[in-house]
């Protein structure tokens, strides 16, 4: 394997020059397992495992390496395995919550130039779920585009297409069918040597069977989505990076149903650029959008130029990320409250030099 086709370039080799002449090579993260690492190299593919430093210092999830990551090695190779000492730093991550009631980070993908926003044409189209997905893609630092798969099952594409333009200002829209072979050339010139794309979406949209068509082999499972509400069944069980022939590398990633925003201010206003200018132009800089005179959101909503349902979605994901930072504040605090208490204790029993 050569590390260009893997996605190295000029910012990980500078990150490296750190770790240089100390016995140290890089590979990147394909798999992740439980508390090992599939790792591609140029060496080969290695199972790898995080040194005992390096999951001490950890604060969090986010500190680990996740699929997409650079990582610093030291290889065993006749062993076919090797320690992971370090994480080069991400050119992007895509991130969420993770599920349940925990205020913690999980890194879907890193290190990624193109996200793909897989989303099927049939009873599971959903607008309000594309807008979630791109503030998450902005805030990523990688760049968004739409796939609108299935259209082996919709009549009037076209009309979809027109939906999702209204909210996705800017972002290339691609339509395309697997089961057709339909649409497939149009995604080509993402998948350049050295970059590296990943595909979110909910389970059912059909991102398995996109990879098979990409690759020109069965080589993912593919499962039927459910009778009567179209809704898929999960295919994808963990995220997997694939090398392509291209020389562009892929990352499959799990259906998401719920995707649970993660510090995403950035992202936020991006996606939602069309009501922050709006905002940006009413009368009084204080205005809070509801009775003010002046307020040209109210208008624009009076006007039909601002929907109603696109309004409200803004306002959902403003008040869920609100809530998140509250949560994520006390979670520091406590953090910080940890951190004295250990080194006080340090302090305290240390043996006192006479």
């Amino acid at each position: 394997m050569n590390v260009k086709h893997l996605g190295w370039n000029e910012h990980f080799e500078q990150a490296f020059q750190t770790y240089q002449g100390k016995g140290y090579t890089v590979g990147r993260v394909a798999l992740e397992h439980k508390r090992l690492y599939r790792v591609y190299t140029e060496q080969g593919e290695l199972l790898a495992e995080v040194t005992g430093k390096l999951r001490h210092t950890a604060t969090g999830r986010e500190d680990f390496p996740a699929v997409g990551d650079w990582v610093v090695i030291s290889p065993r190779v006749e062993e076919g395995r090797a320690t992971i000492h370090a994480v080069l730093p991400r050119t992007s991550k895509f991130s969420r919550k993770v599920a349940g009631a925990t205020t913690d980070e999980q890194i879907v993908a890193a290190n990624v130039d193109t996200v793909f926003l897989v989303n099927a044409l049939n009873n599971d189209f959903n607008v309000r779920r594309i807008e979630r997905y791109l503030v998450m893609a902005w805030e990523s630092g990688a760049n968004p585009v739409i796939l609108l798969s299935k259209a082996d099952l919709c009549d009037d594409p076209e009309r979809f297409v027109r939906e999702v333009e209204a909210v996705a200002i800017g972002v290339p829209i691609h339509v395309t069918s697997s089961l057709r072979d339909e649409g497939i050339e149009s995604i080509a010139p993402y998948l350049q040597p050295g970059k590296t794309i990943a595909l979110m979406g909910s389970s059912g949209v059909g991102k398995s069977s996109l990879i098979n068509r990409i690759i020109g082999d069965d080589r993912m499972a593919v499962n039927a989505a459910r009778e009567g509400d179209d809704r898929g069944r999960h295919t994808t069980t963990h995220r997997e990076l694939i090398l392509l022939d291209s020389g562009a590398a892929l990352i499959d990633t799990p259906g998401m149903r719920e995707l649970q925003l993660w510090d995403a201010d950035a992202g936020f206003s991006e996606a939602f650029d069309d009501i922050e200018s709006l905002g940006a132009s009413c009368r009084f800089s204080n205005c809070r959008h509801q009775k003010e005179p002046g307020c040209a959101i109210q208008e624009a909503l009076a006007t039909g130029e601002l929907e109603q349902s696109r309004y409200d979605s803004y306002l959902k994901l403003q008040r869920e990320l609100a809530h998140l930072a509250r949560k994520e504040d006390k979670k520091l605090q406590s953090q910080e409250k940890e951190k004295w208490k250990k080194i006080t204790q340090s302090v305290r029993n240390r043996p006192v030099k006479r």
